[in-house]
């Protein structure tokens, strides 16, 4: 189980801290990846986290211990994520704080564990600005229709000029969830 918790943990610091070899390093050639930006490739996030990273400055990530499920030679991991970011947010600088759970499949393959999914599941976000009594100048109706799981992380991301799907997975929606976490149940014991 220890070299389960230490690919999703070297998983996460590599990709605060921008070690694009690393990150890369800890997937399988394979792997899949969805959060709220990268759908598609491990190799694609990789990529994007390089440049994402560039583009917006330092991102914070905490996480709790992984809960670790393990089967044969595959594994279910489960990790709470609490990630910060500084941002501008109309003019002002805010602060965007997303807390998540990551679900990693890991695999060993050839005597390695390594990930071959990641799926970022939303539980929720704040905005508020850097300094405090400053206004960020939101308006309420702009923020309508955003699901609450990631309200804040969709407005932002708005603002980049990026649009956000809002199909992700969140506990806003807990069939969805009960159907990713019986997928990967079958798949562990599988």
């Amino acid at each position: 189980m220890t070299e389960i918790s230490e690919v999703v943990l070297r998983e996460r610091q590599s990709r605060v801290r921008m070690l694009s070899d690393e990150l890369m390093a800890c997937f399988h050639e394979d792997a899949t990846v969805e959060t709220s930006w990268s759908q598609g490739s491990a190799a694609a996030f990789v990529a994007g986290a390089a440049t994402r990273s560039a583009d917006s400055g330092p991102i914070l990530n905490r996480v709790g211990p992984p809960v670790i499920r393990v089967s044969g030679r595959r594994g279910f991991v489960e990790l709470p994520s609490t990630t910060t970011r500084w941002i501008p947010v109309n003019g002002t600088e805010a602060v965007l704080v997303s807390f998540m759970r990551l679900l990693y499949r890991v695999e060993n393959r050839g005597g390695t564990w390594k990930i071959s999914s990641l799926h970022a599941v939303n539980e929720g976000d704040t905005l508020d600005p850097a300094v405090s009594g400053t206004s960020l100048g939101i308006d309420p109706d702009s923020l309508s229709g955003l699901r609450h799981s990631y309200r804040f992380l969709a407005y932002t991301r708005v603002l980049e000029g990026i649009e956000v799907s809002q199909d992700l997975y969140g506990i806003d929606r807990p069939e969805e969830l009960t159907a990713l976490y019986d997928d990967a149940a079958a798949w562990l014991e599988g």
